[in-house]
């Protein structure tokens, strides 16, 4: 628990080795389910809000896989759809707490999206909880941790900038980076990722 960002990202670099082409090509899937869909005007936006919970289980439960050394598969970024009715319930009541704390203030609603940024994980694990219990327990895990996840997303900020120099090509390789890094800091909140750290070419964690 509490392991360094880069001690994450280098759990996270071991974790890809050998697995980087499933990882880009369901990230190619996802992109060309999502991006056509959203160009389609007024039933676009509506359909992506219906999906948008069953995806994100699907994407969380795709690199939890990855992460825990487990035979991840494209087809995995659909498995939250055989829990449809809880994913949307969930991502719906998520995006209700975050759009009305941000009606507040735009900091509060920051933190509100720190505090339920592992729900999908929790989902994906644990399908037979509630929205409110699945939310309340990723805002019980997140306490204390909120500025530990904000430092390890602002990490990535060089990787990110780079990419962008290849025409957002990098970002086929950035976007697993930071995926599997980030389902690694759950991993290091439930207390179960106790992977031996690995010798990674710095060159690789320089960010």
């Amino acid at each position: 628990m509490n392991a360094s960002y880069s001690t994450l990202k280098q759990r996270a670099l071991a974790s890809l080795q050998g697995k980087w082409g499933i990882a880009i090509g369901a990230l190619v899937v996802y992109i060309i389910i999502l991006i056509p869909l959203q160009l389609i005007p007024f039933i676009g936006s509506f359909a992506g809000l219906i999906i948008g919970g069953p995806f994100s289980v699907g994407i969380a439960t795709f690199y939890l896989r990855l992460s825990k050394g487990e035979n991840a598969t494209i087809s995995d970024i659909f498995s939250g759809f055989n829990n449809f009715v809880p994913a949307l319930g969930t991502y719906l009541l998520m995006l209700l707490y975050i759009i009305l704390w941000m009606l507040l203030l735009i900091i509060p609603g920051i933190i509100a999206a720190f505090s339920y940024s592992q729900v999908f994980y929790i989902l994906s694990e644990e399908p037979h909880l509630s929205a409110g219990d699945v939310l309340r327990k990723s805002k019980k895990m997140m306490d204390g941790h909120k500025a530990r996840y904000f430092i390890l997303g602002l990490t990535f900020i060089g990787w990110f900038l780079l990419s962008l120099l290849t025409f957002g090509i990098g970002l086929l390789w950035l976007a697993p980076y930071y995926s599997t890094t980030m389902a690694k800091f759950y991993e290091d909140l439930r207390g179960g990722d106790v992977e031996q750290e690995v010798s990674i070419p710095n060159v690789l964690d320089a960010n």
